[in-house]
């Protein structure tokens, strides 16, 4: 006599009883701790972009994983721990778009790279760029925003100076012009994240012609036309 179904066998309970892929049903499939903590790690990244590092507790986060706080604490050792991570995480992601933009061609085409480099990350990792722009309360080995800035700053420093050398200005001012920019092109990023108006390509447009323009008719001696000296 043939075998009926395994929830008809009275030797098998039917808790046990499997499904087409195998598995007992009800049954969750158990992560790695690789997979727990990428996991854990999307889950806080969300939070913090929608609530900020203070409303976010690491109860909300375990309860969403579907696991227990010591898990969390486990991987991360908390709270401080995850948040870390992310903002390392997104500050890399960042640094390395904007310097990979910066790979030849004419000072200008590259001023519109990185533009764009920026506002591409803001466009695709939103959550991520939400997060580094908020004041953290954690200290992270990458730095703060404006570390990352600066960071960014310095790889476009080395190519303003070769500007600055080849049209007879003093390459020593190339650091300061590059915080300036670098610093003019993150701020228009952080109002583009709220408006997204007009069309990234045009905001790059319109960024590189005010930096463009400026640096084209820069006065090698610049005056103040105030009185004021200090």
């Amino acid at each position: 006599m043939a075998a009926g179904a395994a929830g008809d066998n009275p030797r098998v309970p039917a808790k046990q009883a499997r499904g087409s892929g195998g598995a007992p049903r009800g049954t969750r499939v158990r992560m790695s701790g690789k997979q727990r903590r990428e996991q854990l790690l999307d889950i806080g990244r969300t939070l913090f972009a929608e609530r900020g590092y203070e409303a976010t507790s690491v109860e909300e986060i375990a309860a969403k994983a579907g696991v227990s706080k010591p898990v969390v604490y486990e991987h991360f050792g908390g709270k401080e721990g995850l948040y870390a991570v992310v903002v390392d995480r997104e500050m890399q992601l960042l640094l390395d778009m904007v310097t990979g933009s910066l790979t030849g061609g004419h000072p200008r085409e590259l001023l519109e790279e990185a533009a764009f480099a920026l506002l591409d990350y803001i466009e695709t990792s939103t959550d991520g760029f939400r997060i580094l722009v908020r004041d953290s309360p954690v200290a992270q080995s990458t730095g703060t925003f404006a570390s990352l800035i600066s960071d960014i700053a310095t790889q476009v420093e080395d190519i303003l100076g070769l500007e600055f050398k080849s049209r007879g200005f003093d390459p020593k001012l190339a650091p300061m012009y590059s915080q300036m920019l670098v610093g003019m092109v993150a701020l228009t990023g952080q109002w583009w994240l709220e408006v997204r108006r007009p069309r990234k390509a045009d905001v790059v447009a319109h960024l590189v012609n005010l930096a463009w323009h400026g640096l084209e008719g820069l006065e090698r001696k610049p005056q103040l036309v105030s009185r004021r000296k200090g």
